[in-house]
């Protein structure tokens, strides 16, 4: 599986949070909740948003992406200041302090001034920031906007009627089309063209490339080596070498490395196992090896990582060294 299969198949996909917010100008919402990755829909009015130095309209039947952990704008106008601030665990205050989740409030899954207001908006987030989803949304640009063109109207429409109708596993529908949104509009960006795609992007449109990414994705913890992979795919060790570091941009072991350990940082993340395990499970040999790889590429020990995860401390946010993409 490439990380876009390993991002939207992982825990991190079980815990969006979708809502249905309506609100009448003047309004700007200062969303400061350290989500990985968050979708905005209008369905009616124009949004502005604003991250990264940067300010993009987004229309009805248009979407933009906007990755985390830094704060971002959502307003009626490009020059507007704060009425509301989103925080940790979707916490909503004014900017003087007082909190207004209850009182904008609206039913399960809308919230606002009122269900009919003049603005319209569906907002998915993916409040996860385990390893392998951070080779997904490191992939993308702060903000994207995404024309009309590039939107399937069928998924908006989908997201809106699970928003806005109550029926048996709400919550897991609206994970499953909220994750089939988030790779339509990442394939979107990803055939823009002179767009600055990352490896395991790039890597699949070379087909012997992309059968040895496969290969590496599905098998993380076999012994792998340059000639076996070669092996596997049909060709010789020195031409998958070369066209796997000319299409990736780095050497096939370099970047599995870089793989193995996006997979134990998303299993310290979000499971109990032992680092004996998780080390196995990637394919190494041993704890002491994998934590000594580990600590070099991200920084911190496993277990530290992994008390910083636990404790909502998110110190590896950075790209660590030699990360896939």
């Amino acid at each position: 599986m490439d990380p876009m299969t390993e991002f939207l198949a992982g825990p991190q996909a079980r815990q969006a949070f979708a809502l249905r917010v309506a609100l009448n100008p003047p309004f700007a919402i200062d969303v400061r909740d350290g989500a990985a990755l968050t979708v905005i829909v209008p369905v009616r009015g124009t949004a502005w948003v604003a991250a990264g130095g940067e300010t993009q309209s987004v229309n009805p039947g248009e979407a933009a992406t906007v990755r985390g952990p830094d704060r971002y704008l959502v307003a009626d106008s490009p020059d507007r200041s704060p009425t509301v601030v989103i925080g940790p665990d979707q916490s909503c205050q004014t900017p003087s302090g007082d909190h207004v989740e209850v009182t904008m409030r609206h039913g399960v899954r809308t919230w606002g001034d009122r269900e009919d207001a003049e603005t319209v908006m569906l907002i998915g987030t993916y409040q996860s920031d385990a390893a392998v989803g951070r080779l997904v949304t490191a992939a993308l640009p702060r903000l994207v906007a995404f024309t009309a063109e590039e939107v399937d109207p069928a998924l908006l429409e989908m997201l809106h009627r699970e928003l806005t109708l109550q029926g048996l596993g709400q919550q897991t529908a609206l994970d499953r089309v909220l994750d089939l949104l988030l790779l339509h509009l990442v394939r979107a960006w990803a055939a823009r063209p002179g767009t600055a795609v990352p490896g395991w992007v790039s890597g699949n449109r070379d087909p012997i490339v992309a059968e040895a990414l496969s290969l590496l994705h599905r098998e993380p913890a076999a012994p792998w080596t340059v000639a076996e992979l070669g092996r596997r795919v049909h060709v010789s060790r020195a031409t998958l070498a070369a066209r796997f570091r000319s299409t990736v941009g780095q050497p096939p072991m370099t970047y599995l490395a870089a793989w193995r350990l996006a997979l134990a940082a998303d299993r310290l993340s979000t499971s109990a196992d032992t680092l004996a395990v998780i080390a196995a499970r990637v394919g190494y040999s041993n704890a002491f090896t994998f934590s000594t790889a580990f600590t070099r590429a991200y920084g911190s020990s496993p277990s530290a990582y992994r008390a910083s995860q636990r404790g909502g401390v998110k110190p590896g946010l950075h790209r660590p060294a030699g990360q896939v993409g």
